[in-house]
């Protein structure tokens, strides 16, 4: 299955239909199929961040966000995994591992504390017997070169600025349930 809204053994909604539409451009990765199940890596303990592709960006890119969300964590407003903001528009690529370091190994990039609270990705890891997660791997597209983001904000304030400069999204999903 391809569209992560579509996925009906996942409890949880589409986080993103209440927001704008957004134009969307290339998203690939060499560790994660889109909507396949996520490999040993991308999942907690191990904790190693997919590597990511982007091309196309929509005209007027100053900088970009990469969110990793869980929407299906049993809390009423999932579970971020990763936020990192303020990378240069420049950057075309992210390496396996990259979300291990609070920069990306990119000066200036900014990571937010995730829900479990680090600033550095924070693999897949659903409650035991719940359902089928959903891992939505999100490069944002943004209108300006730096955000306005406190660095001890959560996500969610994130989000919400990203709500306001997103002028693209391309999203690049995988899941995993822990049996």
């Amino acid at each position: 299955m391809s569209n992560y809204a579509e996925d009906t053994r996942c409890p949880g909604p589409d986080p993103y239909a209440p927001l704008k539409d957004l134009p969307s451009f290339t998203l690939t990765s060499a560790d994660l199929n889109n909507g396949d199940e996520l490999d040993e890596a991308q999942r907690a303990p191990a904790n190693i961040s997919p590597q990511l592709s982007w091309s196309d960006l929509p005209e007027g890119t100053k900088s970009l966000a990469i969110t990793c969300l869980d929407p299906d964590a049993p809390t009423g407003a999932g579970f971020w995994h990763w936020a990192a903001f303020n990378i240069p528009a420049s950057v075309t690529e992210l390496p396996t591992g990259a979300g291990s370091t609070e920069d990306l190994g990119i000066e200036g990039v900014i990571s937010l504390a995730n829900d479990a609270g680090q600033r550095t990705y924070y693999g897949a890891n659903p409650p035991s017997d719940h359902a089928p997660h959903r891992y939505l791997f999100t490069v944002h597209a943004v209108d300006v070169e730096k955000l306005d983001v406190d660095p001890s904000a959560t996500p969610t304030v994130l989000g919400f600025n990203l709500h306001f400069h997103s002028i693209g999204r391309a999203i690049l999903w995988g899941w995993y349930e822990n049996k």
